[in-house]
């Protein structure tokens, strides 16, 4: 168990299971206490990923949404709190996974109804880990003017009541949530406000005890004196009673165990928590506050006195000069969510669009970070531009030339093809640029231009996996699929294709490595061996040369490489270099002012 401060200013969280509201009150507490950063770092999601729009005061941010406890950890790497929405089914396991993250110190389990087998299984991995377990039921814990878990203290309306945007002198931490709210309320009206307080959670077997946050609250220099409310059922606070005892507790201690009518009952009563049942005498409310004042610690005669020990205690400790209340401080005003502004006629509104790859607003436009001005005053050319806004990185010139080289040799294909055919077809009759080019671009796909897409993906699953040319081969024909990449109408095996040869000569001059390249040629060679015109075309040289860009450049994952081919960035650079053949065809016709045209009857087969 931590023997000090859980929490501070900078601490920051990952949230699992997403919740809207219990994170955007954590990050209006944030705004409240004039925290620099929101404290949740990530959100944990299973099965999805990206982003999630939510409110810094007035700045909407967007937190970074992962699909595993893993991922989120090797992402934010500070964040060393875990709070876990998970329900009472998963809590357990995704707690335990959270628990063995090396980043992770802390962990709050919020659900209820969390099997005590396992609990206890959280409780000694964190012991025997030196890691902290908050929960389970709990609504988790606060520190004033810090770092607040989930819906602890409620609305934004009841932290300010109870002052809590900025640090007092008092340690808190009771069994329940709920009377952790009532209690803040009550500690604000009599001293200058809570420091730290916990809610351990309503469980048989809470996985951090009343004694043990005291004890943390007592190597603490700005607490100054210590509430507890307990409750009767189990034996918790008689570890408490033999730290106070022992002297281990050197400042005030205020408690109170609620629960004292139990003995108006004449059978067992249960009061709400799992934990909160009469059982035998030392288990009861009196005995329990008995045993504590005898230990030294101050115990009102009823809860309704309480308030006014509080109160005397603090006013001792201020007197004796032990504590200097703090000074009030003005929070700022929080802005109001949309539902209800449009009541009382306040609005913020969110944005409906993330962008991660240009950004006008500043005094010129900057692609991926890197200003305007630089990228002209760098000499870089339309491939830095490519790598900018597509890869969101600088690539190597080796690797943006080859991206330029890709365009130039993709730019035009003749008037025949079916893009530049639908082109020329919708110009002579009169359309826009625009227009005319949309036209042309409609008609890529597996057919045209696609193909390079899918080169590279069979290339690079048949080589991954390890197949033999032969293999990949043979399988792809078992599925009634045509190798992408491969044949041509005009080019064979003695008349290569010259933009093939130029690509692979580049490649085998400036890349790293070319695995993929030299597995899509000794694929071409067995295809060769069943017919002439089954040669590598300029597709599967693009597609396979593209993988050996990404991999060999070293600047990407496997799975961002996964994604990019995933995604379609190849037929993007194919889109990208045929829209220039297709302008200029375009531009052509509009210039030659071509008539509408009409296809010649004598090239339509009639048929009754």
């Amino acid at each position: 168990m931590a023997t000090g401060q859980l929490f501070s200013r900078t601490t920051q969280a990952l949230f699992y299971n997403y919740k809207q509201l219990p994170i955007q009150r954590m990050l209006d507490f944030d705004f409240l206490c004039g925290r620099e950063t929101p404290s949740v770092a990530g959100i944990i999601n299973p099965g999805a990923e990206g982003f999630q729009k939510l409110f810094f005061g007035q700045e909407e941010i967007a937190i970074p949404v992962h699909s595993t406890i893993e991922a989120a950890c090797a992402a934010h790497p500070t964040a060393d709190v875990f709070i876990n929405f998970a329900s009472y089914r998963s809590a357990a396991a995704s707690s335990m996974s959270a628990l063995k993250q090396p980043t992770i110190r802390v962990v709050a389990i919020i659900a209820e109804g969390v099997p005590e087998s396992d609990t206890k299984q959280l409780i000694a991995y964190a012991r025997s880990n030196n890691k902290v377990v908050i929960g389970p039921a709990t609504v988790g814990g606060i520190q004033a003017g810090a770092f607040k878990i989930g819906d602890t203290a409620g609305t934004i309306d009841n932290i300010v009541h109870c002052k809590l945007y900025r640090p007092g002198s008092v340690g808190f931490v009771s069994k329940s949530g709920g009377m952790s709210n009532e209690m803040y309320n009550t500690i604000a009206r009599v001293t200058d406000g809570i420091y730290e307080g916990i809610a351990i959670g309503g469980d048989v077997f809470p996985g951090s005890t009343l004694s043990d946050h005291i004890l943390r609250f007592n190597n603490i220099p700005q607490v100054k004196m210590m509430v507890v409310l307990g409750e009767l059922g189990g034996r918790d606070e008689y570890s408490l009673v033999e730290a106070l005892k022992q002297g281990k507790v050197n400042k005030p201690v205020v408690a109170w165990v609620s629960g004292t009518c139990a003995r108006l009952f004449k059978s067992e009563v249960q009061f709400g928590h799992a934990g909160a049942k009469s059982g035998g005498e030392m288990e009861s409310a009196q005995a329990k506050n008995q045993a504590l004042r005898e230990a030294g610690a101050v115990v009102p005669t009823s809860y309704e006195a309480l308030e006014a020990t509080i109160k005397e205690t603090f006013e001792q400790l201020v007197e004796e000069g032990k504590i200097t209340p703090v000074k009030e401080v003005k929070p700022p005003q929080i802005p109001e969510d949309l539902n209800s502004a449009i009541k009382s006629g306040k609005v913020r509104a969110p944005t409906h669009i993330i962008s991660t790859i240009s950004d006008d607003r500043g005094e010129e436009p900057c692609y991926a970070g890197v200003p305007m001005s630089s990228i002209v005053e760098q000499g870089l050319g339309v491939g830095d531009v490519i790598s900018l806004l597509w890869f969101k990185r600088s690539l190597p010139r080796y690797c943006t030339k080859f991206i330029e080289i890709c365009i130039m040799l993709c730019a035009d294909h003749g008037p025949c093809v079916s893009g530049a055919h639908n082109t020329i077809v919708t110009a002579r009759a009169g359309k826009d640029l625009v227009s005319s080019l949309v036209s042309g671009l409609l008609t890529i796909g597996p057919r045209f231009g696609g193909a390079i897409d899918d080169a590279a993906r069979y290339f690079k699953d048949a080589y991954d996996r390890g197949l033999t040319p032969y293999e990949f081969v043979e399988s792809m024909k078992k599925k009634g699929i045509r190798v992408p990449g491969i044949g041509h109408r005009i080019k064979r095996g003695d008349n290569r294709d010259k933009r093939v040869e130029l690509l692979q000569l580049f490649a085998r001059t400036n890349f790293p490595s070319v695995k993929y390249m030299e597995y899509a040629v000794q694929v071409e060679t067995y295809t060769l061996s069943k017919a002439n015109n089954l040669v590598l075309n300029v597709d599967g040289a693009i597609g396979s040369l593209f993988l050996d860009l990404l991999a060999g450049s070293g600047l990407f994952t496997k799975q961002e490489i996964d994604e990019i081919v995933e995604i379609g960035y190849l037929n993007g650079l194919f889109v990208l270099a045929r829209s220039i053949g297709l302008i200029g065809h375009t531009f052509d016709q509009k210039r030659l002012k071509q008539p509408l045209y009409r296809h010649p009857w004598e090239d339509v087969l009639y048929t009754k």
